[in-house]
């Protein structure tokens, strides 16, 4: 469950396009999403949406269209390898309208390599769409690029993060979320409820969820979890949910780190 919003004014977005059949088909796990929400979250940019794709050229066009024009940034990840439907470059190219071309820096990288001119294979990563930046591969293989509001990545997890550490200086974000957890023990959701709700609509700049769990050591009950952009009051507001709480009979609660 989650109640409110953050305050839109200092709100800098962010959406993450992930590309490929392989995820859809359950033969690959994401694990890019996880790693890109808290890279963004620590330069003060809020993941506001993920989406997964097919290698469809049509789907990935529309899907990137969509996001780049309602969010400040938008990651891509998957498609930028040598085969046939390594089809991410060829598509953010067209929802550019800009045509493709091989970078002369990736080119001089994968002849320096390999020691020889590259195949047709190889040739295909090279490709960027014009007036495109690279961003930096510290891992193996060619660079990922930037255009625009786009962030075009590799879908291996290892040098996707790689790339991230040639994003950070890019990226122009607001201020920092920060956030508090009470752990609440013996008292299920219905019960909390109401004190939440409250709390929720008394402070609609920050936003205040409930994360249930189940047996274990610790029983069940929920872990509620504050956010906001200004630690003085979401320290305020986690006062006054636990006075809340109390009032309603709920006493087993724990402020734990975040």
């Amino acid at each position: 469950m989650s109640a409110s919003g953050e305050n839109a004014e200092k709100r800098v977005t962010a959406a993450v396009l992930v590309i490929g059949d392989e995820i859809l088909s359950g033969r690959t796990q994401d694990t890019n999403l996880n790693a890109i929400a808290k890279f963004v979250a620590a330069h003060g940019v809020d993941l506001a949406e993920a989406r997964v794709v097919p290698d469809v050229a049509a789907e990935i066009v529309a899907a990137l269209n969509a996001l780049r024009s309602r969010y400040d940034y938008v990651f891509t990840t998957g498609g930028i390898g040598p085969t046939h439907d390594d089809i991410t470059a060829d598509c953010v190219a067209a929802a550019f309208g800009l045509p493709l071309h091989e970078h002369p820096e990736i080119m001089a990288q994968m002849r320096a390599r390999w020691g020889e001119e590259p195949n047709a294979a190889r040739r295909r990563m090279a490709r960027v769409p014009e007036g495109g930046t690279l961003v930096k591969n510290p891992e193996t293989g060619p660079p990922g690029f930037q255009i625009g509001n786009v962030f075009v990545l590799a879908g291996v997890p290892r040098i996707m993060q790689g790339m991230l550490t040639d994003i950070g200086w890019r990226l122009q974000g607001g201020a920092v979320v920060v956030s508090k957890t009470l752990k609440v023990e013996g008292a299920g959701e219905s019960l909390i409820a109401g004190p939440l709700r409250a709390v929720a609509e008394a402070h609609p700049e920050l936003t205040l969820g409930s994360y249930p769990f189940f047996g274990g050591a610790d029983g069940y009950g929920s872990n509620l979890v504050i956010r906001g952009r200004d630690p003085a009051e979401v320290e305020r507001v986690m006062s006054e949910l636990i006075e809340a709480l109390r009032a309603a009979g709920i006493e087993r609660l724990t402020p734990v780190e975040a």
